[in-house]
């Protein structure tokens, strides 16, 4: 693939200047991933940001939506043992009335890389030896080492934060940065956190590697028997926004993901609650099946010029259809049920429903087909000054380790680091 960018780091909309090659291609067709755990509940509005998004999701206090959750983690397969030092998946799909958003993140607000050019590679340094079939420290810190903007999520993974108690006791984060619009059609930058309930508590390392051996599962246990008891995890819903103006004075690039945005400059807004309240019926069914995908999003609600999150709008539904096949969305689990469907799609293996019977399957057409809908076109931003390809390893890959290290770290925390 070739994702180009501006001198100031990708003021332009990548995900109309994709080159998929070769390369992520065969990455994402590779294997399947082992199927982590999953649970299922409701999202509730609690405040109002009208103001800032106009989805339906939002649309009023006290509004619930259906949601499913799917924990992972980077390195892991299918039946390795989750209390390891490994950044976990958080990710959350949303059946929304105007049809499924999904959000992607993880429990660190930041990630390795910020190029999607690189992610094949950084995958492949996290896995197997390709001749040993061994795990291969060297790898890993072979390709850290030749990348400097890793030292931010490497000093949050070695932090006590590596090693969460559990999938309930952990934050979640959108980690991209994103595009909210109003109703006025007025967009805003912004960012997803959910801190959690329960409250932060992690493991020390001697009793992460012991449940290692002794209780691989014990992550998973605990979600699920918690839900089973009655006892409901939740995780309190917010967003950072940021104006397009302040984007262009911002320190450093606002679409970097190895980098935050200060709350005190950014201060969390607000929003709702996630909670879940139901274990899967059926592993397969809903779990193995379940695909999320960041491309899904309902009107007001669009990606940013963010590198990371332009290489996940492609590289998501290409993997699902080499793994569910191309009417993947049409699993119950992955259907938008609140919403019907209407479009030019048609046919292909595993298609479970009419296929739309005799409606048109090409545009224009004059048969009163679906039609593009102008309330939902994305909105326009200027791009500047000339796109090219431009490598950002040098940028500024130290002040804010820094920041984390001295002023969010205590002393106890910096002497475990």
């Amino acid at each position: 693939m070739s994702v180009i960018a501006s001198p100031l780091e990708a003021r332009e909309p990548d995900h109309w200047c994709w080159s998929p090659n070769r390369g992520q291609a065969e990455y994402n067709n590779s294997g399947s991933p082992g199927a982590p755990p999953r649970a299922f509940g409701y999202f509730e509005v609690t405040h109002d940001i009208s103001r800032y998004c106009k989805a339906k999701v939002f649309e009023h206090v006290g509004k619930t939506t259906p949601i499913a959750i799917r924990f992972s983690t980077v390195a892991g397969e299918s039946g390795s043992a989750d209390t390891v030092r490994d950044p976990r998946g958080f990710a959350v799909k949303f059946y929304t009335d105007e049809g499924n958003w999904d959000l992607t993140g993880n429990n660190t607000p930041i990630f390795f890389i910020r190029d999607a050019m690189l992610f094949p590679s950084f995958i492949h340094s996290q896995k197997r030896n390709p001749q040993t079939h061994l795990k291969d420290p060297d790898m890993v810190w072979d390709f850290w080492s030749l990348r400097p903007e890793c030292m931010h999520q490497v000093s949050f993974l070695f932090s006590d934060r590596g090693l969460p108690d559990g999938f309930r006791h952990m934050n979640g984060y959108g980690s991209h940065t994103f595009k909210l619009v109003n109703a006025e059609g007025q967009p805003v930058y912004c960012k997803f956190h959910y801190k959690t309930n329960q409250g932060i508590k992690n493991m020390k390392p001697e009793d992460a590697e012991r449940l290692a051996s002794t209780d691989p599962d014990y992550a998973i246990r605990d979600l699920y028997t918690s839900i089973a008891n009655g006892n409901f995890p939740s995780w309190s819903f917010y967003i950072q926004v940021m104006t397009f103006d302040q984007a262009e004075k911002f320190q450093w690039n606002p679409f970097d993901l190895t980098k935050v945005w200060s709350h005190k400059e950014y201060p969390l807004i607000p929003v709702g609650r996630l909670v879940l309240n139901r274990n899967p019926a059926n592993y397969f069914a809903e779990i193995e099946q379940l695909a999320f995908d960041p491309s899904n999003m309902p009107p007001g609600i669009e990606p940013s010029p963010d590198k990371m999150l332009q290489g996940r709008l492609f590289s998501y539904p290409d993997t699902h259809r080499h793994r569910l096949g191309t009417n993947y969305l049409q699993l119950p689990v992955n259907c938008p049920f609140k919403t019907r469907v209407s479009n030019y799609q048609r046919d292909g293996p595993m298609c479970m429903f009419d296929n739309q019977a005799g409606a048109p399957n090409y545009f224009p057409n004059s048969f009163s087909a679906p039609e593009t809908q102008r309330q939902n076109v994305e909105t326009r931003f200027k791009v500047s000054p000339d796109v090219g390809r431009y490598n950002s390893a040098d940028d500024d890959n130290v002040t804010q380790v820094r920041t984390f290290f001295t002023e969010v770290l205590n002393e106890e925390e910096r002497q475990r680091l």
